[in-house]
């Protein structure tokens, strides 16, 4: 017996699609559309915070740019997100900046000490180094040579009547002014530098007119490294003054206040006349007269020299020795000023 033929087995459903009654596969993907791709392109990714906080940061405070620069280049690595090309360029400002402010800072600090540096000196008062064999500096007249001398009063009254100088401009013209101090050992002629110290010999030679010299006593004789010997004091202590003082001059105002060159000793060579004092701008009516080379700070105002025939009368003082046999002290045989003149 035969039986008739069966319909064959239909076909299974095409992928993708779905006939009734058979589940297939589903059309497309979740949120797709009937050809089986996703709604449109996917979403682009998310920039990263700091990434753009950097490039901000890099024009406003370049140091907080390169921090989150390298933030945000760590975060971009552990999650994905955009803004790796917004870091670097926020890193690569960021340093230019810095390297360019750093720079600013140390051409400012180093144009600032050159400034104090500058600042940092007498009025027009070069710098110089002692010269070889630590002589004293060569002479560059300040622009405000004589400009402005003052004599202040001091604490202490005068030691002898005396009406200071004349204050403001004085003349450095001549340079040399004659002058002589007559003692009870002989004359000392000397030769007053008013071209290089011209407030110094304004006092001396006010002093020398109004008689304050006459009849007063060479109270200090020294020897060894300091020979001098040292006058204008009318009490004969070391103490007395005019009643009023004024600053150094030369070789002083070679030197910058600050430099430590002030400190070291030079050569004061025989015959110099230099103001005796207690420290800077004490000058007063105190004097010595170097009779040796003699090494001293220069801090005391050269304005004069003495002549051939002063250096035998203190030749001759010196040789007499100090009281007592010591190397500093009253002259064995009293030396006194009879008369200060100006030639």
């Amino acid at each position: 017996m035969t039986f008739p033929p069966t319909d064959p087995a239909p076909y299974p459903p095409p992928y993708g699609g779905h006939q009734p009654g058979h589940p297939g596969y589903p059309l497309g993907y979740p949120g797709g559309h009937p050809g089986g791709f996703p709604g449109g392109y996917p979403p682009p990714g998310r920039t990263n915070s700091m990434a753009i906080a950097s490039l901000v940061c890099a024009f406003l405070f370049a140091p907080a740019g390169i921090v989150f620069g390298h933030v945000s280049l760590s975060q971009i690595k552990r999650s994905g997100e955009q803004g790796r090309g917004l870091a670097i360029a926020g890193l690569v400002i960021s340093y230019v900046f810095t390297v360019l402010t750093v720079v600013a800072v140390i051409v400012s600090i180093l144009l600032t000490m050159l400034a104090v540096q500058t600042v940092d000196r007498r009025p027009g008062g070069p710098t110089y180094d002692a010269a070889p064999q630590n002589a004293l500096p060569a002479f560059d007249p300040p622009p405000n040579l004589g400009v402005d001398c003052q004599y202040p009063p001091t604490t202490e009254p005068a030691a002898k009547p005396a009406r200071p100088p004349r204050t403001g401009t004085v003349p450095t013209e001549p340079a040399t002014v004659s002058a002589g101090i007559r003692t009870n050992h002989g004359s000392i002629g000397l030769r007053l530098a008013n071209g290089r110290s011209p407030c110094t010999v304004n006092s001396f030679a006010s002093l020398a007119q109004q008689g304050f010299y006459d009849n007063t006593p060479c109270h200090r004789l020294t020897t060894g490294q300091m020979a001098v010997l040292q006058c204008g004091d009318p009490t004969g202590k070391g103490t007395g003054g005019p009643g009023y003082r004024f600053p150094n001059e030369y070789p002083t105002n070679q030197y910058r206040l600050s430099d430590p060159a002030l400190r070291k000793p030079v050569v004061y060579p025989r015959g110099t006349v230099a103001t005796a004092n207690s420290g800077p701008g004490s000058n007063g009516s105190q004097f010595f007269l170097v009779y040796q080379d003699s090494l001293l700070p220069p801090t005391y105002t050269v304005f004069g020299e003495v002549d051939r025939t002063g250096l035998a009368t203190l030749d001759q003082i010196a040789a007499d020795g100090i009281a007592g046999g010591g190397d500093d002290g009253a002259p064995a045989e009293p030396v006194k000023i009879v008369e200060a003149s100006l030639d």
